[in-house]
Formats: structure tokens, sequence, C-alpha cells
């Protein structure tokens, strides 16, 4: 598969017949990738072409180490069907998920396997670009260390928080300079000289309980998202959804609070100032410099001013009363905010995950009595709140999956249109 680590010239040179095959193998590659391993019946029957059409294809990318036998599969009657798979490390996705002060950073390949191991690193996001050129020194050192041949690397994933414009490859939040001549995805392209994809660590969140975690099979999700910030993540009917812009889940920055805190967005009163990261810690500040009495009073004057989530739900889980009363009253404004989105959304489920889910059911209790002190009953009675049970690769994966996806969806429109370009030119001679 020459043409997907190569550059864009190398459709040129294929014959009409030559440019048919290869856009056939992508969709096969494609396929495999999606769905996982799949008999020749499969294959010729998904992608609508002749048995032996596909099993040239499925003999060529064999020879050419991109695909492999993977066992056998079920019979229905006679013998049972070989399988076919994709080939670990055919194809490599450097794959970066940042939080406010954290990034992390892996290689995955084309079977989601971490081939590098995940490397956390302490990374301030700024506002404006000027942690661009950090976070790739980082990003470089990983692949470096690697010892991966940097060739088979396809492209790049970014998963961030964020208003976030995936398709215009733009974060409104961070990482922006307000100059619309060069997009955040733009200034990544220049240096690593690969595709790169960003999207909201929200949406990559949905998408990573969808694919992999307890949304699986469900087709109406809500997905809350509870770091320093509130994010939420939108399954309806099965898909994804992002709004005209991308920019769907802002639920932190929902009005909940008139004349409340001044919230980092410049408005007053948004639900973060009550419900998030930020919130508590704020909140476990103020209460211990009032005289407050807790575990919490251990802590320097320097571990008080820069406290994390973490540590307040550490003591929560130990006892501490003070912890798990300012958890309640997080968790008591995010069931009143859920109330809400139940009754707009009627979801099956509402998966809670990020740092504030670790409080287990410190928060999950307020949240579900607020929900039932706020929500019409006959809306809540069908919708299941739960914690989520990811494992801990799973944005990467679901990142590396976006990357790879839309590199085959390119391959093919491009293949498409070139053949296409080439009809046209031939019927006009």
């Amino acid at each position: 598969m020459k043409s997907f680590l190569s550059d864009k010239n190398y459709l040129d040179t294929l014959s009409n017949i030559e440019r048919k095959k290869y856009l056939q193998k992508v969709r096969l590659v494609k396929l495999l990738h999606a769905e996982g391993a799949k008999s020749n019946a499969d294959i010729y029957r998904i992608l609508n072409i002749s048995s032996p059409t596909s099993l040239i294809l499925i003999n060529e990318l064999l020879c050419e180490g991109v695909i492999e036998k993977k066992g056998k599969g079920r019979s229905i009657g006679g013998r049972k069907p070989e399988l076919y798979s994709l080939q670990d490390e055919t194809f490599y996705v450097l794959c970066i998920g940042m939080e406010r002060f954290t990034t992390e950073i892996a290689i995955l390949d084309n079977n989601n396997n971490n081939i590098s191991g995940t490397h956390k690193f302490t990374l301030r996001m700024t506002k404006d670009k000027s942690a661009v050129s950090q976070l790739y020194d980082l990003a470089n050192s990983v692949i470096l260390t690697s010892g991966i041949n940097t060739k088979k690397f396809v492209g790049v994933g970014l998963s961030m928080p964020g208003m976030i414009n995936s398709n215009a490859g733009k974060n409104y939040t961070y990482l922006f300079s307000g100059d619309d001549s060069k997009s955040l995805q733009d200034s990544l392209e220049e240096l690593f000289k690969k595709p790169v994809y960003i999207q909201n660590d929200v949406k990559t969140n949905a998408l990573a309980e969808f694919r992999f975690g307890r949304a699986s099979g469900s087709k109406d999700v809500l997905v809350l998202l509870m770091d320093w910030g509130i994010g939420l993540g939108i399954i309806m009917d099965g898909k994804l959804q992002g709004g005209i812009s991308g920019l769907s889940g802002e639920m932190g920055h929902m009005p909940f609070v008139t004349d409340g805190e001044l919230c980092y967005c410049g408005r007053r009163g948004c639900l973060e100032t009550v419900a998030s990261g930020h919130a508590l810690a704020r909140m476990a500040k103020q209460g211990i410099q009032s005289g407050e009495t807790s575990m919490l009073n251990s802590l320097s004057a320097d571990e008080l001013e820069h406290i994390e989530p973490y540590i307040i739900i550490e003591a929560a889980n130990k006892g501490d009363q003070y912890a798990i009363n300012i958890l309640s009253d997080i968790g008591q404004n995010l069931g009143k905010a859920l109330a809400t989105l139940i009754q707009l959304f009627n979801p099956a489920l509402i998966i809670l995950s990020g740092k504030l889910a670790e409080a287990k059911q410190h928060i999950t209790t307020p949240i579900k009595h607020s929900i039932n002190s706020y929500c019409n009953p006959r809306m809540r009675e069908n919708t299941e709140v739960v914690l989520s049970e990811l494992e801990i690769d799973a944005s990467l994966q679901v990142s590396a999956s976006i990357v790879l996806e839309n590199i085959f969806e390119k391959q093919i429109e491009l293949a498409s249109y070139r053949s296409a370009v080439s009809l046209s030119y031939s019927r006009a001679s």
C-alpha cells in the first residue's frame, strides 16, 4: 500500500485499471479496520464486488504484508471460511491527549496496539499558540525513542478541551492566535509533515464509550466528562452530534447562577463555577481558609493554593466529611443541570466520566437525588445513570481510529476523483 505512505502524485502514475484496483484495496482495508476480521464472502458481499475480484485483492494484500489470515470463521454448512484482518503495525498513528496541565502521548498501530507505551508530560495548555512548539518537541521525543519506522506514520490525532471545530481544525479556546489565516491544524501539520485531526476531548470520550464502553449497543446516550471543566458528548440515534460548527456540548457554560462567580469564559454564573473540578478546588480552598475542619488542613499554604480535585476526592473516600459535603454540593448542581438535559434529549443512558467520577458514590448519589427532585418522573424513569468503565487507552484508540478513518476516506475520494477525471478526459479525446 505504497500510496498511503507516499506523496499525492502516486495515483497519477497508475493506469485506470490499476487505479480502480487500488480504490478497491483501500475500501477493503477500511472495512477490516472498521469491523475487524472478515471472510472472503463477507468482503465481496459488503464491497459489492465479485468473489474472484475479492480473492485477487486479498492475495495481493497478503503478499504486500497489509493483511493476514486470522483463523477460521463460523461454518454455515461445509468448510469453515478463512478470516482476514489487518496485519499489526502496518500503519502508525501518533495520538495526543491534552488536558489543561498534563498531556499524554502514545503511538498506536492500525489494530489499536499501544506500541510506545503512554508517556505523560507536564504541559500547561496556553490560550495562545506558545505551547505548540513545546507540544511538538515532546511528541517528537516519543517518536524518536520508539525506534519505529517513521515512514509508516500516516497521521496525528489530537484530543483536547475547548470549543473545537474539527472540520476547520481550530480550537477557539486554547492554542488559538485569533489569526484566521492559520489554524491549529495547519500549524501542527507544518511541524509534523503529516495530516493532523483535532477533536474535542468530550466528543472523543463519547465515541470511546460508544465503541468500547458502556454506551456500546445504545443509541441515545449522554456522556458527561467531569474534569477541571464540564463537557457533554451527545449521541442520538447512534450518531455523535456536533451541531453546525461542531461546537455542541458546551454544558459547562450554560447560565446557572444569577450574578454568580466569574467564569474564565468571561461571563458570570456558568455551571462550571459551581459544578466542576475548578469549583471543587475553589470551594475546598475557601472552606479550609475559613476554618472548616478537615484532613485537608494538613496541606501547606502552597499545596492548598494549587490543590487538585483528586486530593479532595481521596479525602472523601477516606471519610472526610467536609470533602464529602462539597462533593455533594457539586453533585446536586450537576444533577439539576442533567434533569434539564433529560427532559430535552430523553436519553436511555447517562455516563459519568472524568476525574470527578472517581468520587463514585460521593458524586453519583447527590446527582441522582437532584435528578429525582428536578426532573419529570415519566422522563427520568427510563434513564439510567452509570459510571464509566473505560480502560485508560480508550480515548487514544478513538483518536487513532479518527485519523485512519479520515486517511482512508480521503484516499477513496482522491482515487475516485482521479478515476472520474481520467475517464472524462478519455471520452473527450
